[in-house]
């Protein structure tokens, strides 16, 4: 698999038939390793071992219903109270972080509303902060960790 703009990271690899397979550390099981699941678990262990995050406030392939059709979150954070606080949306490496990707996590925003959206491919990361009082956003310059996300501050 290819190098990513993340801290490496340990991953637990295995065979299943003739595919691999990555410990997923969130869902506690293998799950296929595919390029986006690889970039999903560097980025999960980049938010657990460097920016703070609770892996018992992370959950991954989180399902809505949007428009009456069943989607899945890739990964969503929630806050202390249980709420959803950020959704992350995952891409393979090779595929750009375009408007269409975007509009992906902001579909899904529709139903869970949250502070904040995180995109990656691995090798570049965007984090926009929500700002539903004027209906606006704004990009912030870095991932922030765990302990700088006030969501009752934006």
């Amino acid at each position: 698999m290819q190098a990513l703009n993340l801290p490496k990271t340990s991953l637990k690899i295995t065979k299943q038939g003739d595919r691999l397979a990555v410990l997923d550390v969130l869902r506690k099981r293998y799950v296929s390793l595919t390029p986006e699941e690889w970039v999903r678990q560097h980025f999960v262990s980049f938010l657990l071992l460097h920016k703070g995050f609770p892996a018992a406030r992370m959950a991954n392939e989180v399902g809505i219903s949007l428009n009456h059709t069943a989607k899945r979150c890739d990964t969503v954070v929630y806050d202390h109270e249980a709420r959803p606080l950020i959704i992350i949306e995952y891409k393979a490496p090779h595929i750009p972080l375009t408007q269409q990707v975007l509009d992906q996590a902001w579909r899904y925003n529709m139903v869970l509303r949250v502070p904040f959206l995180m995109l990656s491919n691995g090798m570049q990361h965007v984090c926009i902060a929500m700002d539903y009082d004027t209906g606006g956003y704004r990009f912030l310059p870095d991932i922030p960790a765990w302990n700088e996300i006030r969501p009752e501050e934006i």
